[in-house]
């Protein structure tokens, strides 16, 4: 039987969110809803969506805290609903490692386009592999900054070993990178090496991206040694 894609909805206006259930369930999707943070992690317990459309300004536990909470823990897509005028919230929802936002008022119909967009970047996504060992017992695994990636299991790890937690589209521009060693790439170039064509070539996104991963592996992020920026063209990795 085929998968029915699963989106939970946390808002706390009832209307708004009935309305958008009924409009994910017309257009064959299957929905969840939630009023809050606490509502959230019990639907959760009882299933991992495929997507979360999770508002910003919540009761209690905002709408930040609770993506982090997801993408730490879940590999879930995520759409953040902010007000018209929240830039700065739709910045750090996508440096937490939101997938897309859509602003308030809404069309149901636009919504409905990214919600199709980011299950179509989800389904596209490899499944990560199980490591292969080579002839020394030891997974694939090179340097990367201060940090180790293990290509085969797509992971990272930091000098201690610890796993550092990376989304799949932050895994993706790190293999990008690290494969194109020396190369300065464009955004357009990262975008196809990346398959993540519904982006535009100069998306910001990109950039807060790649700034989210700088503190990730970088001994020091305001002077980046591994993610080099080319200006006038874009990035590049140097070992």
């Amino acid at each position: 039987m085929a998968h029915t894609p699963c989106v939970l909805v946390v808002d706390d206006d009832r209307p708004t969110r009935e309305m958008l259930v009924e409009a994910l369930d017309t257009h064959g999707f299957r929905a969840l809803q939630a009023e809050d943070g606490a509502s959230m992690r019990r639907e959760l317990e009882r299933e991992a969506p495929d997507i979360v459309l999770l508002d910003i300004r919540l009761p209690g536990e905002d709408g930040l805290s609770l993506a982090r909470y997801l993408r730490e823990r879940f590999d879930v897509g995520i759409i953040m609903v902010t007000g018209s005028g929240d830039v700065i919230d739709r910045i750090v929802g996508l440096e937490i490692g939101a997938d897309d936002y859509v602003a308030k008022p809404f069309d149901p119909r636009e919504l409905l386009a990214r919600v199709k967009s980011v299950l179509r970047r989800i389904q596209a996504r490899p499944e990560p592999a199980a490591a292969s060992i080579d002839a020394a017992g030891d997974a694939r695994r090179v340097p990367f900054g201060r940090c180790t990636l293990d290509l085969d299991a797509h992971r990272m790890f930091d000098a201690d070993g610890s796993e550092v937690v990376v989304t799949h589209m932050e895994f993706d521009l790190l293999r990008v990178l690290y494969e194109h060693a020396g190369k300065a790439l464009s955004r357009d170039q990262i975008l196809t090496l990346t398959r993540n064509r519904e982006w535009e070539p100069f998306d910001r996104s990109i950039d807060i991206r790649i700034a989210r991963l700088r503190r990730k592996v970088e001994a020091d992020p305001e002077n980046p040694r591994a993610i080099r920026t080319v200006r006038g063209v874009g990035y590049m990795f140097m070992p």
